[in-house]
């Protein structure tokens, strides 16, 4: 009687049959997950867009940091212009303060009522419409970015299942003070809001708003445009306050960043 040959390896099958063991290490003949299992790179939740960032993104992104950025700059300008030039003012930032000012100096007859008007609806309301576009080209990925707490997060959750006028009732409402405008803008493009609806409303919104300002102002007078010009006196020492307490709060923002992001000490 013959012996059968013993195995030739310690991964020789039963049937003398031979090959890798199936969970061989990655590199020696392993099946590891398919490609499609593995992250995407350029899948970050930080950012409001998924995949690779197309031109569209790159741009919209680009312009709403751009906006962000001169505003920044214009801010230790504002004690200067709101005396020297309220209109342009008010027409650039959409500044409240600066529209009620234009208002204020329409009394004593520097400027015709109606400018107010115009410069505060169109400084509020110019650059809206770029936050309903993130809406429509990020959808969910910028709304969940600028829904800031538990309530608004689930407001936004439920914004596909609202009648439509009650999100047009929130963009007509937007300009209210304490109202995330960001966020109900966004979720207005996300919603699928056209455009034209969009502006429509926006306009009705902060015309409104306009004409209370300009009606305060305009009812402050002279009172309003001494107060004007007093701040226009110290313009200087307000703006170099404004920008002592921007660093201070910066270089406290950078600091409180790095503490939380070192490792404890053993």
């Amino acid at each position: 009687m013959t012996n059968s040959p013993a195995p030739n390896g310690p991964h020789e099958a039963a049937d003398g049959a031979s090959g890798p063991p199936p969970d061989t290490a990655a590199g020696t003949g392993a099946t590891g997950p398919a490609p499609a299992d593995l992250p995407d790179p350029d899948d970050r939740p930080y950012l409001p867009w998924r995949g690779k960032a197309t031109r569209t993104d790159k741009a919209l992104a680009a312009t709403l940091l751009g906006i962000t950025v001169l505003l920044l700059l214009l801010w230790p300008l504002r004690p200067f212009m709101i005396a020297s030039a309220p209109v342009a003012l008010a027409f650039v930032t959409g500044s409240k303060a600066a529209t009620g000012a234009v208002a204020a100096f329409a009394a004593v007859g520097e400027y015709p009522l109606w400018l107010a008007l115009l410069a505060g609806t169109v400084g509020m309301a110019k650059f809206d419409w770029l936050f309903w576009w993130t809406g429509r080209q990020w959808g969910q990925g910028i709304v969940n970015m600028f829904a800031q707490g538990e309530r608004a997060r689930r407001f936004a959750a439920k914004a596909h299942n609202f009648n439509p006028w009650i999100l047009r009732a929130a963009v007509l409402l937007a300009v209210l003070p304490g109202v995330p405008t960001a966020l109900v803008f966004a979720m207005a493009g996300w919603t699928g809001m056209r455009l034209g609806t969009f502006l429509l409303f926006n306009l009705l919104g902060t015309a409104s708003m306009a004409g209370v300002v300009v009606a305060a102002g305009y009812a402050a007078g002279e009172q309003g445009v001494e107060l004007i010009t007093t701040i226009d006196s110290y313009a200087l020492w307000i703006s170099l306050a404004i920008i002592v307490a921007m660093a201070y709060l910066g270089a406290r923002k950078a600091n409180h960043g790095t503490k939380t992001t070192q490792p404890p000490a053993e």
